[in-house]
């Protein structure tokens, strides 16, 4: 385990997928586990204008079977995997984007908001925002969903 200080001369470790940080008062520790920042990269990619949903297919599928057993309690860390080091962390995003989106200006703008959002929150560095676009939602695709919904299939 290394003990390095961060910006504040305090030390940090890490071990097991969370990031210690110890006080040099001796007033304890702070563990920050990987999943803390994975729900931090996902709440952050989701304040972006022009992405629709986060998540592969298969993911947004399993999603929604959770969401409608848990009333709707969506996972904010659904389409986002992270590697935490000691002082560093990688992140991947699989994310929809809506029609008419700029991918390059969007993905440029998630990375940002992503990197600013896990640095000032939990400390580490982060090293690379890989994001892969699995799909792109029309208009079209809302109206067919209303359209089906509003009428009963049987009688």
């Amino acid at each position: 385990m290394s003990d390095t200080r961060t910006e504040a001369g305090v030390p940090e470790a890490r071990a097991g997928g969370r990031r210690d940080s110890a006080s040099h008062e001796g007033a304890g520790r702070t563990q920050i586990a990987d999943g803390v920042v994975a729900k931090i990269a996902g709440m952050a990619a989701r304040e972006i204008g022009g992405v629709y949903a986060m998540g592969g297919g298969a993911a947004r599928a399993v999603g929604a079977v959770r969401d409608a057993m848990t009333r709707g309690d969506s996972s904010v860390a659904r389409g986002v995997a992270v590697e935490v080091g000691e002082r560093q962390a990688a992140v991947d995003i699989d994310v929809v984007v809506e029609y008419g989106a700029a991918i390059q200006d969007l993905a440029a703008a998630v990375r940002r908001n992503v990197t600013t959002a896990i640095e000032r929150m939990t400390g580490l560095e982060v090293t690379e925002i890989n994001i892969k676009v699995d799909d792109i939602h029309l208009p079209d695709d809302d109206q067919g969903d209303e359209d089906a919904s509003s009428e009963p299939r049987v009688q």
